[in-house]
């Protein structure tokens, strides 16, 4: 056949990757040439189709036959017993659209619907690592995210696992999905990152022992294991160098057993040696823990191209598969069409520049047609047939059931009996509780860490405090009038205390967004975790800032409690405020423009600045929710209750003319509205997190 004989004269790319090309039932020896070995494997693939006739219809068919095989490439890495459930990932008519407005139809504007990726099949058998490449435009992004799930505009097609369709509640468990940017904490050390996602992720039956190995198992293979006891770093933290970084998110990936991997440009911004490492992992770990990734990749060397199964790429403008195929035999694909690879190019390189529109060497359309031609019809019979045998694999319930009880039969014994029918296989692997004391003990070691997280909170306050304080030295002695301007600054200073945690609270959000997307913990879980440590800190911060003003300005002991107790339910209202516009505000732009209203507002209508007796009637509504409001008029009315203040005309005529009542019934129902409004704004916070600002895909 001129097929089978033209390939192994101009087998350059593949020969550097031998050893893997022989199949199962070649008999080449190591002795072989090179071309012989490519003529065996070819040979191979030929064989498996129970052989061919000469001329023109065998040499298609045996083109077309060849390349839907899944098993080119024979791996020599063994299988760990570590080895998770097998998963295969089938889709079927897979396309997206977007309504675009069309701006050229005269004065009205009508939608137009955009194709960005046409309908597109195929399947993926477990354990293969699969490059998926495209020129900007052709959706390639697109399709990793209908693919993993986090597509969160709606698209249309079908995607199986094992041949069943993939439970929406239960495939994160047996999915991950790395982004193109490392989203760790600065301060968190390699190994922990590594098994924070392993612990949240594991099986019920799994033991503490065994994830420990599990974890070494990672580290050891990502070539992570001389640095677990580095910091990951940032931008004011010196850590481990970027390829590093990369390679810790790629292993935290896999270390929450994920039979699926979902990596979206892994290499890019990496040296050509760390994207070879990084890649080089990935194929070791499909291979030795039976993973299935699909990876996003921009034109690699042929050194890294080399290591993936499979290959699928797409042209632009709509996006459209011209590719599907394994990665060893795209070069004779290409010939075979008419475009064989010049001398000294990189095979990606040239792939790439003949489905790109507009360059010199662009056949998209042509190749586009081929793919509709050889190669679609198989893909579509793979689909179909892997359908049609989906009774023979196991759905994602009994793969999370699978490992459980392959991974630590001890603890699968124990908890066997409790196991019993669907309800014990939920959305996130480990309780609730397991899941906040991971976020808890991670946030207290975070925080420990960074010297600003646990010296700004009080140190700020503090310095507040004496330089305020000594302002007003001695004001407890003076009148009454300069004792309410020392409440009035004192409620000020606590009113915009929780302005300083806002842009961090944002930011470790967007972190807890990602991990929460992946399920590895609720929403909740987090908050409270959260909340456990930076409010304690923020709370001793304020404590001392008022113990702090309260001395320098000599204020009689026994109004200490009542001060203190009005300050610290304002700094709650605040505090939970600022936390609510944190969950709330899609950035730190928009957290700053919904906050400073607010602040602004209550700070005016507190009983000072703009009384409630002068206040015009559509706008009193505004004292009943100012806590500026309630806490000036608790605090004064504590100062007016003082012995030399007690039959003082200039005081009553003072407290006429903010407005104040001081009976003890509206401090008790301020108490009631600043508690009310302390539990709204934490309910509106969770609500807040739990389903506003997921990244959009």
């Amino acid at each position: 056949v001129r097929f089978i004989d033209g390939i192994s004269a101009q087998r350059r790319w593949p020969r550097k990757m031998d050893s893997r090309m022989v199949s199962a039932d070649s008999s080449a020896s190591e002795s072989e040439s090179d071309d012989q070995l490519g003529e065996s494997a070819l040979c191979g693939f030929r064989n498996s189709l129970g052989g061919a006739s000469d001329g023109d219809d065998a040499m298609d068919r045996i083109d077309t036959r060849f390349l839907m095989t899944s098993d080119q490439l024979p791996s020599n890495i063994k299988c760990s017993h570590f080895a998770l459930p097998s998963a295969s990932l089938t889709f079927r008519d897979l396309a997206f659209h977007l309504q675009v407005t069309d701006k050229t139809a005269g004065r009205k504007s009508r939608l137009l619907r955009k194709t960005i990726l046409e309908p597109c099949s195929g399947h993926i058998d477990a354990g293969e690592l699969v490059a998926l490449m495209g020129p900007s435009g052709s959706g390639k992004t697109t399709l990793l995210d209908m693919l993993a799930m986090k597509k969160t505009a709606a698209y249309e097609g079908e995607v199986f696992v094992n041949g069943k369709q993939r439970s929406r509640k239960l495939f994160a468990r047996i999915a991950a999905y790395v982004g193109q940017e490392d989203m760790m904490p600065a301060h968190w050390k390699v190994r922990e990152a590594v098994m924070f996602n392993a612990y949240l992720k594991q099986n019920s039956a799994r033991m503490h022992r065994s994830i420990d190995e599990w974890v070494d198992l990672l580290m050891e293979t990502f070539g992570l294991t001389v640095v677990e006891d580095s910091y990951i770093g940032g931008e004011a933290v010196r850590g481990i160098s970027g390829g590093q970084r990369r390679r810790v998110t790629l292993a935290r990936g896999v270390a929450a057993h994920s039979s699926l991997l979902f990596c979206d440009e892994p290499t890019s911004g990496l040296s050509a040696t760390d994207a070879e490492l990084c890649v080089k992992a990935l194929r070791t770990i499909c291979k030795r823990l039976r993973v299935t990734c699909v990876v996003v990749i921009h034109q690699p060397r042929s050194e890294v191209a080399e290591m993936f199964d499979k290959f699928v790429l797409l042209t632009s403008h709509p996006g459209r598969v011209v590719y599907f195929g394994p990665m060893c035999s795209a070069e004779a694909y290409w010939r075979e069409r008419g475009h064989p690879l010049p001398q000294n190019v990189n095979p990606t390189d040239y792939f790439m520049d003949t489905v790109t529109p507009g360059t010199r060497t662009d056949v998209s359309k042509a190749l586009v047609e081929d793919f509709d031609k050889y190669q679609k019809p198989f893909v579509l019979a793979k689909v179909d047939e892997v359908l049609e045998q989906s009774d023979t694999g196991m759905s994602i319930k009994e793969m999370i059931r699978s490992a459980a009880s392959t991974r630590s039969s001890a603890g699968a014994k124990r908890i066997s009996s409790k196991l019993t029918g669907d309800d014990w296989v939920g959305e996130y692997a480990v309780p609730f509780c397991a899941q906040f004391n991971q976020c808890l003990a991670r946030k207290v070691k975070l925080t420990l860490r960074n010297p600003q997280a646990l010296g700004l909170p009080i140190c700020v306050p503090v310095a507040q405090g004496l330089l305020v304080g000594y302002m007003f030295l001695g004001t407890g002695q003076k009148p009454f009038d300069r004792q309410i301007m020392f409440t009035f600054c004192l409620v000020t200073i606590l009113c915009l205390a929780g302005t300083m945690g806002l842009i961090v609270l944002i930011t470790e959000r967007t972190l807890m967004k990602f991990e929460s997307g992946e399920k590895l913990y609720s929403e909740m879980a987090w908050a409270l975790a959260t909340q456990l440590v930076d409010v304690p800190l923020a709370l001793t911060g304020a404590v001392l800032n008022v113990i702090i003003m309260i001395l320098f300005a000599q204020m009689p002991a026994r109004l200490f409690a009542d001060i203190l107790a009005w300050s610290l339910l304002l700094f709650a209202v605040y505090d939970s405020m600022f936390a609510f516009v944190g969950a709330v505000a899609k950035d730190t732009r928009q957290a700053q423009v919904l906050a400073s209203p607010l602040v602004s507002l209550f700070m005016l209508f507190n009983g000072l600045v703009v009384t409630e007796k002068d206040t015009p009637t559509p706008l009193k509504w505004i004292f009943f929710i100012s806590p500026n409001a309630y806490a000036m008029k608790g605090i004064t009315c504590t100062l007016a209750h003082q012995k030399e203040f007690k039959d003082s005309f200039v005081v009553t005529a003072a407290l006429q003319q903010m407005g104040m009542d001081c009976d003890s019934s509206q401090a008790l129902r301020g108490v009631i509205i600043l508690a009310c409004l302390i539990a709204t704004l934490r309910i509106g916070q969770f609500l807040g997190l739990k389903y506003l600002n997921a990244p959009k895909r």
